[in-house]
């Protein structure tokens, strides 16, 4: 039995892990310039595994993989990082990396739902308040001034592809995650996931990954994709979904549009205008509104932030 953590820990890890997320859209576009999505997603694996491997060997935390557990490993890595990784990417490939996050920051609106039947987790009605009222944010970001989607069909194709993968990924998690510390489960995870990936490497991209030079922009943001997107972010998230639960954790998941709409505008620069700012404003009062609990009084405000000063 994993040791619990601290409420304040468990919302500060889920919260960096959205963070993470949301500068990996930001990532994977300057990557983009050199590499294609499946020659970037082999690379950021390779390193991010090899890393994380290093640092459980080097502090002892090699766990055995139970025989039962072997077809949930391989099944779980097939949606994630395998199936999800190659929807986010080409999703971002072919629209933007602002659409990317909004996108798949619709998560939370499905989770639930397969939440509840999967794993008998329970919402209170503001908790369903608060997602609708940060999906309806999501949209008003989405959508331009005149309610068209700036956004090709592969790519929100591929973004529905990933967005499906990662509520099937989630459960799965779950099921792993009360019996391996996080760290291990998402190096195995890892692993596997870049074998399902070197096939697709080697017939299609190694030659001109080997022909493209390698600038610091290229290896910098390779790097903290690996680091900070393929490895820390998921092993918080994990934590995240073994202390709160999948549905709760899976709703920050609407901080990650607001999180690469900023750093887009002073990275990329895309556009960053007055919709995108109340859709940003109305995605953190949901996320706000969905970690209150089952209450009849104002004060579920009150509690929601009295857990981060315990």
């Amino acid at each position: 039995m994993k040791k619990p953590f601290a409420p304040a820990a468990t919302y500060t890890l889920v919260f960096l892990a959205m963070l993470f997320w949301g500068l990996t859209f930001v990532w994977s576009s300057i990557v983009f310039e050199y590499y294609s999505p499946v020659a970037t997603l082999t690379m950021r694996l390779l390193i991010s595994t090899s890393l994380m491997f290093l640092g459980l060997w080097i502090f002892g935390m090699l766990e055995p993989v139970k025989k039962e557990d072997f077809g949930l490993f391989f099944l779980s890595a097939l949606f994630n990082p395998f199936l999800y990784f190659l929807g986010e990417n080409y999703g971002i490939k072919y629209s933007s990396a602002t659409i990317s996050a909004v996108v798949i920051a619709a998560i939370p609106v499905f989770t639930p739902v397969l939440g509840y039947f999967a794993l008998k987790e329970k919402l209170s009605a503001i908790n369903l308040i608060g997602m609708l009222v940060s999906f309806f944010g999501i949209l008003l970001m989405l959508l331009n001034n005149d309610f068209s989607l700036n956004a090709q069909p592969l790519g929100v194709f591929a973004l529905v592809v990933a967005l499906v993968t990662a509520i099937i990924y989630s459960i799965l998690l779950k099921k792993l995650s009360g019996k391996y510390s996080a760290f291990f489960i998402i190096a195995v995870q890892n692993l596997i996931g870049l074998i399902y990936f070197l096939p697709l490497f080697f017939i299609f991209d190694w030659q001109d990954v080997i022909s493209t030079p390698i600038t610091f922009e290229l290896a910098s943001n390779l790097l903290m994709l690996a680091v900070f997107g393929s490895s820390l972010a998921f092993v918080f998230y994990t934590v995240g979904t073994r202390e709160i639960g999948v549905s709760k954790t899976n709703f920050f998941t609407n901080l990650i549009p607001v999180i690469t709409a900023i750093f887009s505008f002073y990275v990329l620069g895309e556009q960053f205008d007055l919709q995108k700012i109340i859709g940003m404003a109305i995605v953190i009062i949901g996320v706000i509104l969905s970690q209150m609990q089952r209450t009849g009084r104002f004060v579920a405000f009150y509690r929601f932030f009295g857990r981060f000063r315990r």
